[in-house]
């Protein structure tokens, strides 16, 4: 009868262990099969200000034709212009900042393979080799054992999160939009860059063409001076003329100097923008033409605005990534389930360490600590999720009325601009036969020369005011075609997306 023992025990203990068997696969099955689940609202591109079928300012406004010549990556191009061409093509290698804001993008991704890492199996290997010594008053100690002794182990231990709730799935979903987001971030940065260095290089152009003019304008109220000087000095001119020549000289001088610090400074911040040290960069000035005139641009429907503005992207992605971090916030309120494995090797002797009777075996499911109260801590994470949506939601609002408004802004100002540069090209006209006809009454004694100090003034201004304008309209140029995006397109986070994907496998 004893001999048949080990029998029977084996017959008692086999169902026991099937049963245990079947019973964790019936756990892990249906926990699976909860995986599709996830507390994530569904998402959909949030609600924005409805376009119209065409731009206000844009009724007036002659756009490109047709619209597919329009420049789409280099969009500088239009202006035409070698030396623009040739400094913009400089940006994307040596500006800092956007280095510094490719290395965000480059963090973005990292985090999203961080984050896609927790869908798979972790799996972590040890080994240690001890000796050590037990109390033998310790109620643990077994008598007669030896209290020093050596312990040899080498473990290999996997874990996996099954991802009932949709936590993994859905921090992975925010991550990866998070990514997109930056990519458009970058997209803007990117935009707005080639935009300020195009800015600054029509800014220093219009500089050269104003110190010109006041270069010329000091020659000018010198021989003026030196005229009047001699018209005094032969009893045809009171004193007082000679005073006013000095200082509309003196004055006409400031101005000169004045442009030449603007033009200095603006030639620093090109240089920023180049990367390079301000003190080694240099142009030659190179005065814009009088008849230069912004290139046509096509403002294109506002219905297609959205898809052509990297920071709307990047303000609607953030929503997007804020909708699956509520599913993240929910699925705290539930217990996390998990699949755990061991194996490896533990023996008192290296001798026998590797061997068979050394080894050692765990699996089985486990389910994580279901919270039964927390002083409404995972219900306020719950609402500031849902808080962060709703600031988002707000802030992809906003950022297309800002788009719709710069539109309109510079279309408004490109008619409005072209009107003024007509009207003060004639008062450039007019103030100069004026002047030219106070000379000549100041010359044969009819008028004093305060006329003619006034006349010049006005002349003076009003070309300046002429190349203001000027640069006011190149700007605006500018400035439109950033609004409208540039060359960027939406289908650019697709492509950005399909590197996360790949990045992360």
């Amino acid at each position: 009868m004893t001999a048949r023992e080990p029998a029977s025990v084996f017959r008692v203990v086999a169902p026991e262990a099937s049963a245990l068997r079947w019973a964790c696969a019936a756990l892990i099955g249906t926990m699976l099969t909860l995986g599709a689940c996830s507390f994530a609202p569904p998402y959909k591109t949030p609600d924005s200000a409805p376009p119209t079928g065409a731009y206000k300012e844009a009724s007036d406004w002659k756009p490109a034709e047709p619209a597919d010549s329009q420049a789409r990556g280099a969009w500088w191009e239009i202006f035409q212009d070698p030396n623009l061409d040739a400094l913009e093509a400089q940006v994307a290698d040596a500006n800092q900042d956007l280095k510094a804001g490719y290395a965000r993008l480059v963090q973005a991704r990292a985090a999203t393979r961080i984050a896609r890492a927790d869908l798979f199996p972790t799996l972590t290997v040890g080994s240690s080799a001890t000796r050590s010594r037990t109390s033998v008053n310790s109620p643990s100690f077994p008598k007669g054992a030896e209290p020093v002794g050596n312990n040899f182990d080498l473990e290999a231990d996997l874990s996996y999160e099954i991802d009932v709730w949709g936590r993994v799935r859905n921090a992975v979903a925010s991550a990866r939009a998070s990514q997109q987001a930056s990519a458009a971030d970058l997209a803007t940065l990117n935009l707005a860059i080639h935009a300020e260095l195009a800015n600054d290089y029509f800014s220093l152009r219009s500089q050269d063409t104003q110190q010109q003019l006041l270069d010329q304008t000091v020659e000018d109220y010198a021989r003026a001076l030196v005229l009047t000087e001699n018209l005094y000095n032969g009893g045809a001119a009171a004193l007082t003329d000679v005073a006013q020549a000095q200082a509309q000289l003196e004055t006409a001088r400031t101005q000169a100097a004045d442009i030449r610090l603007q033009r200095a400074q603006t030639e620093h911040a090109m240089a920023v923008l180049l990367g390079e040290n301000p003190s080694a960069f240099h142009l030659d000035p190179s005065p814009l033409a009088i008849s230069a005139a912004p290139p046509p641009i096509d403002p294109g429907l506002p219905s297609s605005l959205l898809e052509r503005r990297p920071d709307v992207a990047a303000a609607e992605r953030r929503t997007a990534s804020a909708n699956a971090q509520i599913g993240v916030a929910r699925a705290a309120y539930f217990p996390v389930f998990s699949l755990g494995a061991a194996a490896g090797f533990d023996s008192t002797h290296a001798s026998n360490w590797l061997s068979a009777p050394s080894q050692l075996w765990s699996l089985g499911p486990a389910a994580g600590v279901l919270t039964v109260f927390d002083a409404g801590r995972h219900r306020a994470q719950s609402a500031q999720a849902k808080a962060v949506y709703d600031e988002q939601v707000a802030n992809y609002r906003n950022t297309v009325l800002t788009a719709y408004q710069e539109v309109e802004d510079n279309l408004a100002a490109l008619r409005q601009l072209q009107q003024e540069s007509v009207s003060e090209s004639a008062a450039v006209k007019a103030t100069a036969t004026a002047l030219e006809q106070a000379q000549y009454r100041y010359k044969a004694g009819l008028v004093t020369y305060l006329e003619v100090v006034t006349a010049e003034n006005t002349a003076l201004q009003a070309q300046l005011a002429n190349v203001a304008i000027q640069l006011r309209r190149m700007s605006a140029s500018v400035l439109l075609v950033k609004a409208l995006g540039g060359g960027w397109r939406s289908g650019e986070l697709s492509a950005e997306a399909a590197r996360a994907s790949s990045s992360a496998q």
